[in-house]
Formats: structure tokens, sequence, C-alpha cells
């Protein structure tokens, strides 16, 4: 057997530009949170890159101590499957009641794409993230809870007021941040607060779910 061609790139490397070149359509998949400066909503790859860097700020808030770089490493390929599964509205339960099926079928796809070993370990980590069993996964879900609400807080509740949900259900959607953090919950939990006091969010007897 002759020595490989040097010109020719490695099958991995291949699958590799492949899996990024997919990735970019990220940047494609809108999401229902507005940009704070509320000209827009923000796309997946934009919320991804937030909450990785929230992570590493926000890590000294982690009951109990967390390895920050897995954390980050969960949130930038945890939603990777919405290149074909779109985003899915945490209030939207006609939608949520399809989503882990039709992100799993996308996990296969997507990370199918990368050397065998590589896409093992990417689908681990969205396989962790999913289930929420460890601590890094727990703080990584509370980090992904927390930054869509602190962009409803901050534009006034512009899609709470656009989907009608209230108080109780913003309370029941993050009750997880409490789960990764006291002092992130206890900060969420004011925020909601005083979104109903200001008319950001509804009462409970107006929600139309």
């Amino acid at each position: 057997m002759g020595a490989p061609d040097a010109d020719l790139p490695p099958e991995s490397l291949l699958h590799q530009i492949d899996f990024i070149l997919e990735i970019d359509r990220l940047k494609s998949v809108e999401r229902r949170t507005s940009l704070l400066d509320r000209s827009r909503r923000e796309n997946t790859a934009e919320h991804s890159w937030q909450v990785a860097l929230m992570a590493v700020l926000l890590a000294e808030h982690a009951d109990p101590p967390v390895d920050t770089s897995h954390v980050v490493m969960m949130l930038l390929v945890h939603d990777l499957v919405e290149i074909d599964a779109g985003d899915t509205f945490i209030y939207d339960e006609h939608a949520r009641a399809t989503q882990a099926d039709r992100e799993r079928r996308a996990a296969d796809r997507i990370f199918g794409l990368l050397p065998q070993d590589q896409g093992q370990r990417l689908r681990a980590l969205w396989e962790e993230f999913e289930a929420h069993e460890t601590p890094e996964a727990r703080f990584a879900k509370a980090i992904d809870r927390l930054q869509p609400l602190l962009n409803n807080y901050f534009t006034e509740g512009s899609t709470w007021k656009e989907a009608g949900v209230t108080q109780e259900r913003v309370i029941a959607a993050n009750q997880q941040i409490g789960l990764a953090s006291a002092h992130l919950w206890a900060y969420a939990e004011g925020l909601i607060r005083d979104a109903e006091r200001q008319g950001f969010l509804g009462p409970a007897d107006t929600d139309p779910g």
C-alpha cells in the first residue's frame, strides 16, 4: 500500500467541515425572544453564544460547584437540534408534545455528520443536558431558562404579553433555576413578581391556557 496523498485532506476533516457548514444554519433559526433593543427576535446561534458566556460569568453561583468548561460545552451544543426541529416555545403546549421526538431525530442526523467518536461525544453532551441529572446539566438548564427571562423582563414582557402568559406559568417554567442556584432563583423570582406588579405579566384569571 502506498503512502497517502499529502494533497488530500483526511476523511475526518471532511466530515468536520461538513458539520461546521451545517451548523451555520442555526443562525437562521428564529426564537420567540426579542433582542433588548426590540429591533428583532434573536436567533438560536445568538442564544447559544450568550448562555455559554453567561455560564462562565455566573458559575460562582452554582449549587453545588460545577465544571464550568463542561457546562459551556453543553450549552454550545444543546440547541443544535433546532436546525431541523426549530425552536419550541416553552409556553406552546401543543408544540412541546412533539418536541422530544423531533429533536431526537434531529440529533441522529446532525451529530451523525461528524466522525463517529466526535459525534458520540457531542451527542452525549446533548443527552446529558436533556436529562438534567448532573450538577453541570442542571446549571446549564438554569442558565438556558434565565436568559430569555432576562430579555423578557428588560423588554417589559414583550414575548410574555404576546403569548398571554401569567406569573404562575412563568414561575412554573423557570423553577428549575432553583435546582442549580439559590442565588439565581431568588433573583429570577424577584424579577417575575416585579413583572406582574408592573403589568408585564397577566394575573392568573386572564390565562388563556
